[in-house]
């Protein structure tokens, strides 16, 4: 019995605090994205080979969704502060991933995000530097 509850019971109840958590999203949640400096913002992935990208920071959403860029998912916010904000995000028939952004200034932040694109796991730490103007 205590094997049935960690294999499904727990499980549920994490998808389940989930959901709720995400049923009402009010703007002020996603304040932290709004209230980024617009324009080009470079990534420089921390602990890895992986080269530095640059991204037009138009729609501040698609930072909680790099590696699903251009693609239409629902988010959900998991948790909101004035310098922190985690997102889950689904893609139907693409995947999924969670993502956190801490904010340092309004032009450096910190994502972490891990997830599954191309039926293949990720994980990936990044600084995020706005350069310019696009």
């Amino acid at each position: 019995m205590n094997n049935f509850f960690r294999l499904y019971a727990f499980p549920a109840a994490l998808l389940l605090s989930l959901a709720a958590a995400s049923v009402a999203k009010p703007d002020s949640e996603l304040a932290l994205l709004d209230s980024l400096d617009r324009g080009l913002w470079q990534l420089r992935p921390t602990g890895g080979s992986v080269p530095t990208a640059k991204i037009c920071l138009g729609k501040s959403e698609s930072l909680a969704q790099i590696q699903h860029g251009g693609l239409a998912c629902e988010q959900y916010v998991v948790r909101s502060t004035p310098n922190s904000l985690t997102v889950s995000y689904s893609c139907a028939g693409h995947g999924q991933g969670l993502t956190v952004i801490r904010k340092e200034t309004n032009r450096i932040i910190h994502i972490q995000s891990q997830g599954i694109r191309n039926n293949a796991p990720f994980s990936f730490s990044a600084e995020g530097r706005r350069m310019g103007p696009c």
